[in-house]
């Protein structure tokens, strides 16, 4: 039997079509996008037309995208850059305690710069509060970051609410969106966002390979020195295979979103519906609905996370605890104790992200493979009696 790959939110297979979109400027078509030859104006042709896809994928124009290394880098080059582009008109940045730690990290590293952060408090379903946003807001504050779509939990957060708000308060606005491209519609001026990372490997295109969409007008200090590319702002040689990749997987993942969302919402209830009913002792982790399609997060009580994993592993499925940035931890998940969940449940966590692969079939399997392995491993617990 074929194995069952449940951890599209950690990395996505790239898709045939992409790699083939790829496969001729990684040969014939080398050029340098920043020379003058033949060879550099065919190489800027497909960078243009890779920004012209990616635009037109999430509702902005050309001249406002920006290719990365991936959404690390987008993250950090949007926080950075807009603190110290702005630090004149105030250091205060509001952000929640969810994000993923592209972000994190990034504000631990400001805040030793001298900048101030808020942590805005998420409900146990993991969604921020507009009331609680407009309350933080000072005269000192000059962004706010808050992701569209959380990479454990699955919640989406209500960015087009907080958008409209932090616009009319004349304030910058960052999401983090590497999750939501490609599962859920996003357009930059519906949301009102004045920057959006994403992330190529996370739609079925290559790894290491992102952007960063920055409106108009906005500025940002640049994060890396060096060239003139991507309109002065990114220093670089372009990736050229990689941006060809990236157009080719956002046009094709957000020209389908819906009919996709649709079906991956069906395989994640059945998923969800089957895991509690069959398990005693589980708890649903994320918004019951407002949810990445394909996202199933299950607390399951008396077993170890990375047991579970292993056994899963050894029957054929591919599954997570949480973020794969952070699989090397042994610390419970920010994101499980942020939602109100104490250390020793957080630690029996399950990640299952259903994908375009992903069929009924697989869904059977891991609900006919699942029960008996937390009730083998549940055996081996002091702290766990049979009901």
């Amino acid at each position: 039997m074929s194995r069952i790959y449940l951890d599209h939110a950690a990395t996505t297979p790239m898709d045939p079509d992409v790699l083939n979109a790829m496969l001729p400027y990684m040969g014939a078509r080398f050029g340098n996008a920043s020379s003058i030859h033949a060879e550099g104006r065919n190489a800027q042709r497909a960078v243009d037309t890779a920004r012209k896809q990616l635009a037109a994928a999430i509702g902005a124009d050309a001249g406002e995208v920006y290719f990365t290394s991936g959404g690390t880098e987008s993250d950090n080059w949007a926080l950075k850059g807009a603190a110290f582009a702005n630090r004149a008109k105030g250091t205060h940045i509001i952000s929640t305690p969810i994000e993923h730690h592209a972000v994190l990290h990034t504000l631990d590293w400001l805040q030793k710069q001298g900048f101030t952060v808020t942590f805005l408090p998420v409900d146990g379903d993991g969604l921020v509060k507009a009331s609680d946003l407009e309350r933080a807001i000072t005269p000192e504050t000059i962004l706010v970051s808050v992701m569209a779509a959380n990479n454990e939990i699955g919640t989406l957060e209500p960015i087009q609410e907080l958008g409209a708000l932090v616009r009319e308060r004349g304030v910058l606005f960052h999401t983090d969106a590497v999750q939501a491209i490609g599962a859920i519609p996003v357009d930059v001026r519906e949301w009102q966002v004045d920057m959006l990372s994403l992330s190529a490997h996370k739609f079925h295109g290559p790894m290491g390979m992102g952007a960063l969409y920055i409106r108009k007008g906005v500025s940002v200090e640049r994060l890396v020195h060096g060239g003139a590319q991507e309109r002065g702002r990114r220093a670089s040689t372009e990736n050229l295979p990689g941006i060809v990749g990236l157009g080719s997987a956002i046009e094709k993942a957000c020209g389908g979103v819906c009919e996709n969302a649709a079906r991956l919402t069906a395989l994640r209830e059945k998923l969800i519906q089957g895991i509690l009913s069959a398990i005693p002792e589980t708890r649903l982790n994320g918004h019951p609905t407002l949810r990445l399609p394909g996202n199933v997060n299950i607390s399951i009580r008396y077993i170890e996370g990375e047991a579970l994993l292993l056994r899963l592993d050894m029957a054929g499925i591919s599954a997570s605890s949480g973020s794969a940035c952070t699989s090397g931890s042994l610390d419970p998940s920010h994101v499980l104790l942020a939602i109100g969940l104490d250390h020793a449940t957080a630690h029996g966590s399950l990640r299952l992200s259903l994908g375009t692969g992903n069929q009924l079939q697989d869904v059977e399997q891991t609900l006919a493979v699942l029960p008996g392995i937390v009730e083998s491993l549940r055996a081996m617990s002091p702290l766990y009696t049979r009901g």
